[in-house]
């Protein structure tokens, strides 16, 4: 009998490890997930999506920080592991302008650690999260994989274009298949309390005012979560090879001589701020008191996904529509609160 590869899955209690769990163990995986259920915000919604991947008989947790390294061998040596999905990591580009430390700690050495963990125990191929935010100052739109992302504007940006050059590193020296993916600001259910959505559902709900930044002059290229998970899940057994064509002398930062990638996840249709506030609104019946601020430290007025090679490699393109996305995050988050509006 053909058993069912085992994946693991880092940061599984967090917004988009919980929804990946659900979709590889519905898919035929075995999935252990592992989270430190860290405080950075309210571990209750993190204990709410471990509750219902516990359902799942394909589903075990660990609570293993990836600082431990010993922690992190023990595992290792206990499940052979095909794949790995990296999704563990500080996140948040705001929060990394007051505490650098955490990023280094989590991002680059539990990174490191993780690196080191597939190396030894012939991981079939290691996906791990990057993020839109690497392109930094980088101004020509769509983003594209094949553009030069050399000027990061948050140490957040900064330790996830780390994580690039490791993995390159690691495919370059061990022949260990690495994808690299910048999601970009993913949102849909049990998002993270942190973001946008989330922040504004909540105060238009309790009436308080909203922080819109840059005078409201942002786009985003909000991506719902399923179209991740979809995305993700038809990388996982997609292990990359080298790519023959690539040239030192016109070097590719997507590809490599290596068995390495790198790809956008996007929706690849910019929304601007004022509507996505506009479709809160409508989806809640109630107006937002709007504070206008200027542009944040750290932060881009605009991303843009050009998903082309991703659509190629996968045949799939995220759809989701902003209206439809906002409708499933404002109906979960009126039942998990259970609001009456």
């Amino acid at each position: 009998m053909h058993s069912n590869p085992w994946v693991l899955i880092t940061g599984a209690a967090g917004f988009i490890g919980f929804h990946l769990s659900k979709k590889l163990c519905d898919s035929g995986y075995n999935v252990v997930g592992i989270d430190n259920l860290n405080d950075y915000y309210d571990v209750r919604i993190k204990e709410s999506r471990l509750a219902i991947l516990k359902t799942k008989p394909e589903f075990s947790f660990e609570k293993i920080d990836l600082v431990d390294y010993k922690g992190l061998q023990d595992l290792f040596s206990k499940h052979s592991f095909k794949y790995v999905v990296n999704l563990a990591a500080q996140a948040g580009v705001r929060y990394s302008l007051t505490h650098p430390h955490a990023y280094l700690e989590s991002n680059m050495r539990g990174f490191l650690n993780v690196l080191e963990a597939c190396r030894h125990n012939g991981v079939q191929h290691l996906v791990y999260a990057s993020s839109s935010s690497v392109y930094g100052a980088n101004r020509k739109m769509p983003f594209s994989v094949h553009h030069n992302v050399d000027h990061p504007i948050s140490l957040y940006a900064a330790s996830k274009k780390s994580n690039e050059l490791m993995a390159h590193t690691y495919s370059a020296l061990y022949n260990l298949p690495t994808t690299g993916l910048r999601f970009f600001t993913v949102y849909g259910p049990y998002g993270r309390p942190d973001m946008a959505l989330f922040l504004f559902t909540k105060a238009i709900v309790e009436e308080k005012p909203i922080e819109v930044f840059n005078n409201g002059l942002m786009k985003r290229d909000f991506t719902f979560v399923d179209d991740i998970v979809e995305s993700v899940s038809r990388l996982v057994p997609k292990a990359p090879t080298a790519d023959r064509d690539w040239s030192g002398l016109a070097p590719d930062p997507a590809t490599s001589f290596a068995p390495y990638r790198i790809y956008n996840i996007g929706n690849n249709k910019p929304v601007e701020l004022l509507r996505f506030i506009e479709i809160i609104e409508e989806k809640l019946g109630k107006k937002a008191i709007k504070k206008f601020l200027p542009l944040q430290d750290g932060d881009v007025p605009e991303t843009y996904a050009d998903i082309d090679d991703l659509v190629r490699e996968i045949n799939f393109k995220p759809s989701t529509t902003i209206e439809e996305g906002i409708t499933k995050f404002v109906d979960w988050y009126k039942e998990y609160y259970q609001i009456k509006i």
